[in-house]
């Protein structure tokens, strides 16, 4: 289940954000508007994530690999691959895919028709954290906050990446909601029901919020997110580039249902990573005082060669509800492919199990939920 920590990393020249005294006193923060027009909005009670189950607008994707980030040798088959992704999901729910003006042809050749391209300067291709997350309210409005995405704690150029949420909230007319809080899409799991499960080693982390305790990172998240509940696990900071992203670790299938990876070689160091998260998981409770379902999905015991390294991002928990289905990936181990595919089915028997190789995507330290980001229909 590793995750490649990538060598092409860039500090930015603009230094890591900075984090105000108060964040928003957790019950408020600014909301900005299409127009560019910013207002205090009270967030107690009003907005909540709603769980990635739900229905779909679209899907927000990027076409931001790079020669710089991802090597020549590399760039044309990353491209292919996420092309792929985001064909197989235009299946189910439109896709928008965001793309530099110089990738435009190359973009359309290999996404196709079915796949909207809208031009904007990208540095990467890592929605879940680089795009902003959707909230929506009881009287049907939707909203989109900003995380401040800083690169992983300033491990890789994103001056552009930066924008993404920004331009995202923009191009969905959604109001955007302003934060103190440094933190990225991929680092959190809701379940839509006030539950949620994070990771201490992303959001914890003094590369995002120095200064910041548990405590007040979580008054905010409750704020923002409409949480009631956070599960705390505590993840694993320096391995990867994203210090341990819950989206790696563990999933809601539904409120109360919890998918969690596991891998079974001792040799690795998610290895006890994930062990101490499923003593943690089977003992929790929902946001109404309910013990979980905990059901594990072990990570492939071998890949496909010619991408194969002790880097890849083999894991079957990162993968991706649409409208309809579950995409998800296989690595090449028959057995283990299967089995996944037979657990994912059992969760979700109402929609269709799609497997696709994502070989070039995992070897750039991701998966299939790091490449994309719901926009949720209200």
């Amino acid at each position: 289940m590793r995750r490649r920590l990538f060598l092409q990393l860039m500090a930015t020249t603009s230094g890591s954000i900075l984090v105000g005294k108060s964040l928003a006193s957790c019950s408020r923060a600014n909301t900005r508007n299409s127009g560019g027009q910013t207002s205090s909005t009270p967030l107690e009670s009003v907005w909540f994530m709603p769980d990635e189950g739900a229905p779909h607008v679209c899907t927000w994707m990027a076409f931001g690999p790079s020669a710089e980030i991802w090597g020549r040798e590399y760039l044309s088959a990353t491209q292919d691959n996420l092309a792929a992704i985001a064909r197989t999901i235009a299946r189910y729910e439109p896709v928008k895919m965001l793309v530099r003006q110089a990738d435009y042809e190359a973009a359309q050749a290999k996404c196709g028709a079915d796949v909207e391209l809208i031009v904007c300067p990208i540095d990467d291709l890592w929605m879940r954290d680089m795009g902003p997350v959707f909230v929506i309210n009881k009287t049907g409005q939707k909203a989109a906050i900003d995380f401040n995405f800083n690169g992983w704690g300033g491990k890789q150029k994103h001056d552009r990446d930066a924008g993404a949420a920004r331009f995202v909230a923009q191009q969905s007319q959604a109001p955007l909601i302003h934060t103190h809080l440094v933190f990225e899409g991929g680092g959190i799991e809701v379940d839509g029901r006030g539950a949620a499960i994070i990771t201490e080693s992303c959001i914890l982390n003094n590369n995002r919020n120095p200064g910041l305790s548990k405590g007040d990172c979580e008054a905010e998240l409750k704020a923002l997110l409409g949480l009631k509940k956070i599960i705390w696990l505590p993840g694993i900071a320096g391995y990867d580039i994203t210090d341990g992203h819950t989206d790696f670790y563990a999933r809601f299938a539904r409120p109360g249902v919890v998918v969690a990876g596991f891998d079974p070689d001792p040799a690795s160091f998610d290895h006890d990573v994930t062990t101490r998260h499923l003593e943690i998981l089977r003992a929790a409770t929902d946001a109404d005082g309910q013990p979980l379902e905990v059901v594990v999905i072990e990570a492939p015991s071998r890949v496909r060669p010619g991408y194969a390294s002790d880097e890849f991002a083999a894991g079957y928990i990162n993968f991706y509800q649409v409208n309809g289905a579950v995409i998800a990936p296989e690595f090449g181990d028959d057995i283990a492919d299967r089995r996944a595919k037979e657990t994912l089915a059992q969760l979700f028997p109402h929609r269709e199990i799609v497997q696709i190789n994502i070989d070039p995507i995992a070897a750039g330290g991701g998966g299939i939920h790091c490449t994309t980001q719901q926009e949720p229909l209200v």
